[in-house]
């Protein structure tokens, strides 16, 4: 089982180093490589930025198929961890802390699946590639993965059924949530930086929620302003940056694989933030 658990970390760690390289290649402009930047532009463009006549497209509202897969993808890997805990009477604090980044995520996913529901009303015509589609499914397997991986022999026993969950007793759970609030002092200041990020990303997206009935009735593009969009061009982006950061903080800072998806989503943002302040100006 040891062997499964360190094949399961390299799989995300490799996974992500493979997809981070050709986004922070294509950031750059280097001679004789504009082909490769236009195909992965033509994989990851969507909405107002997809200019493309490909039928490889599905509906941008797809998006809600992310925050789904999310959602139940981190609750199945919170309660088998938290199981375990209770039914091996393991109360580490490196346990505590996954939990802890897993409840963060959860936290994260749930108001992106409320956002895809309640804010967000994409445009009928507004595409993006089918490719592009089934990496965001992808990323939200490995993203709540890659905050557990060092547990992820236990999370494996779980999901193959191998393992039976019991009922633990109540001293079992005051045990657990006494050790939750000895975790150490960077968790909790990686929280309060998740949710400062959290708090803009939500208030930035809900003004970009609400400039579709504006441009509809001015029949032009209006440029969102507001909270962050005060000091920059893609705020929702730079949002998310600070809530992986918040989560490398109250990790530690010591899990490679953590490293690694918070390099993705700093690599894969900066690029698409690059596009769409190309598109608007």
């Amino acid at each position: 089982m040891e062997e499964v658990g360190l094949g399961i970390v390299s799989f995300i760690r490799a996974a992500w180093i493979f997809a981070t390289l050709p986004i922070a290649v294509a950031c750059f402009p280097l001679p004789g490589l504009g082909w490769f930047r236009t195909a992965l532009l033509g994989i990851i463009k969507r909405g107002k930025i997809l200019q493309s006549k490909s039928k490889l497209t599905v509906p941008q509202s797809f998006f809600f198929h992310f925050y789904v897969v999310g959602v139940l993808w981190t609750t199945i890997l919170l309660v088998s961890l938290w199981s375990y805990a209770m039914r091996e009477h393991v109360y580490n604090v490196w346990l505590s802390q996954a939990v802890f980044l897993l409840l963060l995520m959860e936290v994260q996913v749930l108001r992106r699946f409320y956002e895809s529901i309640y804010v967000f009303n994409y445009s009928p015509s507004a595409r993006m590639h089918i490719l592009g589609y089934l990496l965001g499914l992808l990323y939200y397997v490995l993203a709540p993965l890659s905050l557990c991986c060092n547990f992820a022999p236990q999370v494996f026993d779980f999901v193959s059924g191998r393992v039976g969950m019991s009922r633990p007793g109540f001293d079992n759970i005051w045990m657990f949530v006494t050790l939750f609030l000895r975790l150490p002092w960077y968790a909790w200041i990686g929280a309060a930086i998740f949710l400062w990020g959290w708090v803009h990303q939500l208030r930035c997206h809900q003004i970009l929620g609400s400039l579709r009935d504006k441009t509809k009735k001015l029949e032009e593009y209006v440029i969102p302003n507001g909270d962050w969009f005060e000091y920059v061009s893609s705020p929702h982006y730079t949002a998310e940056i600070v809530i992986y950061g918040g989560l490398v903080v109250a990790s530690g800072g010591s899990d490679l694989s953590l490293w690694l998806l918070f390099a993705f989503v700093v690599a894969n943002l900066v690029f698409a933030a690059m596009e769409t302040q190309k598109w608007d100006f």
